[in-house]
């Protein structure tokens, strides 16, 4: 498949950014064209200098407006790599409304573009949380139903199986990517591990959800661009592909490695009230992904956690 012109959404954001950076680095003769809506999450800085260096254009726009999509789509493109969603959950439990918008009427919106527009292939990022909760032991895998538990992961879940549908009903080209919980450089600080960062280089107290014991996988962001590069040239047509990190932790031992890297006593701790919905833990299978594809994580959490450090004390938010 001869990709030369690819479409990323929501590629202003942490995970979309260091997505462009990374195909830029590897592939400077691509050309990406970077449609992002701008909202509290994404930064134009993100990607500063990339008009001037590299085959890169911005559109100011959000994936639901089917005239910016189409008018985008309609000049050539040969895949969608969709990032662009409102992805917090605490967020979502506030205003599930929004997210529904984004994350199922923005997905259907450019499954329809590449439809029309004879786009090679789509991409849907989306999440291991469309799974729901697991108990102390297993892996999800691709089989996995799908069980979310909160607006997010349910307008997620929603997203995915209407990508779904565009392969079965209109043969469309469609992979969706699971994957575990990132982190890295120019994530915005709401999330655990730059908010636990941010605060602890301040001295401030960490708020911890519940008992602290919520187990996550983890991955440092540049394997995920890693593997989603892999599945956009590799991938098998109509395929689901779920990414792990290999770095099962619990939010408080996450907390604490933040803490001691940091030089910060644990008294700065703050077990706080529960959120609604918190999901015990979250684990998937990547052997799918290993073998089909020859994909393993280059990095260790440790190795992650201290270049993630390392790059917020240089930049502040």
């Amino acid at each position: 498949m001869n990709l030369k012109k690819i479409l990323v959404t929501g590629g202003c954001g942490f995970i979309g950014s260091n997505f462009i950076r990374y195909m830029f680095q590897n592939y400077p003769d691509m050309e990406i064209i970077n449609l992002d809506a701008l909202t509290y999450a994404g930064n134009r800085r993100n990607l500063a200098g990339f008009t001037q260096k590299f085959r890169y254009s911005f559109y100011h726009g959000d994936i639901t407006d089917k005239e910016t999509v189409n008018l985008i789509a309609e000049k050539g493109v040969d895949a969608i790599i969709n990032f662009a969603a409102q992805s917090h959950v605490d967020r979502s439990i506030v205003q599930p409304d929004l997210f529904v918008h984004t994350n199922v009427v923005g997905a259907h919106v450019l499954l329809e573009a590449a439809r029309r527009w004879g786009i090679q292939k789509m991409l849907q990022i989306s999440t291991d949380e469309v799974y729901g909760s697991l108990d102390e032991e297993g892996l999800f895998t691709e089989e996995s139903p799908l069980a979310p538990n909160n607006p997010y992961s349910a307008s997620k879940a929603g997203a995915d199986l209407l990508a779904r549908a565009y392969y079965k009903t209109y043969g469309l080209h469609i992979n969706i990517i699971r994957c575990c919980n990132n982190f890295g450089p120019r994530q915005f600080p709401e999330k655990l591990i730059p908010l636990m960062i941010l605060r602890a280089m301040a001295g401030k107290s960490l708020p911890v959800y519940g008992d602290g014991l919520y187990v996550r996988d983890w991955i440092y962001v540049e394997d995920h661009c890693s593997a989603i590069d892999l599945i956009l040239r590799k991938g098998r047509k109509g395929e689901v592909y779920n990414v792990g990190g290999f770095h099962q932790k619990t939010n408080l031992e996450v907390v604490k490695q933040i803490l001691v890297k940091l030089e910060q006593s644990t008294y700065l701790i703050n077990f706080v009230h529960d959120r609604p919905g918190h999901d015990r833990r979250y684990a998937v299978d990547s052997s799918k992904i290993q073998r089909e594809l020859g994909w393993k994580p280059r990095y260790s959490f440790e190795e992650g956690l201290d270049l993630t450090i390392a790059w917020y004390q240089k930049n502040l938010f």
